[in-house]
């Protein structure tokens, strides 16, 4: 069975859903953004972000395509562990609660991680840093791309390149034209289709099959799947987790959302993004242990949400999943352009490139990053060589060596940079080593307990005597006046 071949809904329907969407969020895109023409207000949304929008623009960020496509697939391959173990996502967004507070503490007209990294812990734990950060931010774009035209394909069949480009050109049109004001209102809308759409399938689908015969029909034919001691499963359940928290501690996405918040609110609405998170990886996931009763051929194991979801619901259902999760491709897309772009722009082009550049220029700069990370994300989506578990889960060898370089040096005065650089070096090595060497369900737990161990020694070795008043930087437009 091919996607073509199982596709619900005809392409005509496809694509008028698609076009109904794009326009609205093209159209809210420029309606928000129409009044930022100043850099804070372009990236950082004016730093007034209050707990509502926070809140479901953190929840909306976090539902990417990894939770609504890599989910099932990790749930048809783990069983219900790797559902379970999904869902330990959670915890990243609610340890950085406290984080997120600090952060808006300690660096009140801050701009990005890279920022922070370089100011605690010096240039070259910075530049490592960026590697890093630039390498997770490229493999998420491409993920949630790659996921985009998968969904439209095996929905609609619509071809793969033609989803693909939809959600790529959307996605930069909107986030281009208003900036992070745009990002924040449109999550809000797309968090609660989201939300509903997640409810309604799983009511129906419980309906439609029964647990009973879903826990039947996979201990018959799929036993491993409720296997509660399959060795595999119990790895990714703590490789997730650190995953999860490597994501979100070391990633600008969450660090500009921390800036861009009024002051008070980040540690609530990470906490209540957090909560509300949690049950959308189980519920996603849960649809892939209906395969056996529904006796589906997969062809790929990362198209089995939305296989399962239309043959179960038919084509009414069919065009809810295909709003649900373009909503969720949408919120997290437009927040991973708008983030890596200020990274780009702050770190990379005026901290190396142009260090005079005023206010205005970065935010024209800005602007023109967006869309050239859109041209980057579509040539490498374009091969679609891997599933999306794997492009996921390889970046994880990356992102957990950062966690306790961050977390340390968010709170202890003695976190040294030579533990910090250590950390981030030798803990992503030894996390690559573990992807090849035994599975991608280890590599993030492998390469964080490494970084642990190397800040730790750091910190006892070469403690340093950090003065907190070192990451109070003034902005551009400040250094502009001379203030």
């Amino acid at each position: 069975m091919n996607a073509v071949n199982s596709a619900i809904l005809d392409a005509s329907t496809g694509w008028l859903v698609l076009g109904a969407f794009s326009v609205l969020w093209v159209f809210l895109g420029w309606y928000w953004g129409r009044n930022s023409e100043e850099l804070d207000d372009y990236v950082l949304a004016g730093r007034r972000v209050g707990l509502a929008l926070g809140t479901a623009t953190a929840m909306a960020t976090w539902v990417t395509s990894n939770t609504t496509m890599a989910a099932p697939q990790i749930a048809l391959q783990m069983g219900i562990w790797g559902m379970l173990g999904y869902s330990l996502g959670a915890v990243g967004l609610l340890m950085f609660a406290p984080l997120a507070g600090r952060i808006r503490n300690l660096m009140p007209d801050g701009y990005t991680s890279g920022d922070f990294v370089r100011l605690r812990y010096g240039k070259t734990a910075w530049r490592i840093f960026l590697v890093i950060s630039l390498c997770y931010s490229l493999g998420w774009l491409v993920s949630m791309g790659m996921a985009g035209g998968i969904l439209i394909n095996a929905l609609t069949g619509i071809p793969y390149h033609f989803g693909m480009t939809v959600i790529l050109t959307i996605c930069v049109g909107y986030t281009l034209l208003g900036g992070f004001r745009a990002v924040i209102g449109t999550d809000f809308i797309q968090a609660l289709l989201i939300l509903v759409g997640l409810v309604v399938i799983a009511i129906l689908a419980i309906d439609k099959i029964g647990v009973d015969e879903i826990h039947a029909a996979a201990l018959e034919r799929r036993p491993e799947l409720l296997n509660l001691l399959m060795p595999a499963s119990i790895m990714f359940l703590f490789n997730n987790l650190l995953f999860g928290v490597g994501e979100i501690f070391h990633s600008n996405v969450w660090w500009s959302r921390a800036f861009s918040f009024r002051e008070g609110v980040g540690k609530r609405a990470y906490a209540l993004a957090g909560i509300l998170w949690a049950p959308i990886p189980i519920v996603a996931g849960f649809v892939a242990l209906a395969v056996p009763a529904l006796d589906l051929n997969v062809p790929a194991a990362d198209m089995v949400g939305p296989m399962v979801a239309a043959k179960l619901l038919g084509a009414t259902g069919a065009v809810l999943v295909l709003i649900m999760v373009f909503s969720a491709l949408s919120s997290s897309l437009d927040s991973l352009l708008a983030a890596t772009s200020i990274l780009v722009v702050e770190d990379i082009y005026r901290r190396h490139l142009n260090p005079g550049a005023t206010a205005a220029h970065l935010r024209r700069a800005t602007a023109w990053i967006i869309v050239g990370l859109g041209v980057l994300t579509w040539i490498l989506c374009a091969p679609r060589i891997t599933t999306l578990a794997e492009l996921l889960y390889f970046t994880g060898a990356f992102v957990a060596s950062t966690i306790w370089p961050i977390a340390a040096g968010l709170f202890l005065r003695n976190a040294s940079a030579h533990g910090a650089i250590a950390g981030m070096l030798l803990g992503s090595i030894a996390g690559l080593y573990s992807y090849f060497a035994v599975g991608f369900y280890v590599a993030a737990l492998v390469g964080a307990c490494v970084s642990l161990l190397c800040v730790v020694a750091g910190s006892l070795l070469r403690p340093a005597a950090f003065d907190w008043d070192r990451l109070r930087e003034a902005p551009p437009e400040r250094r502009e006046v001379g203030v």
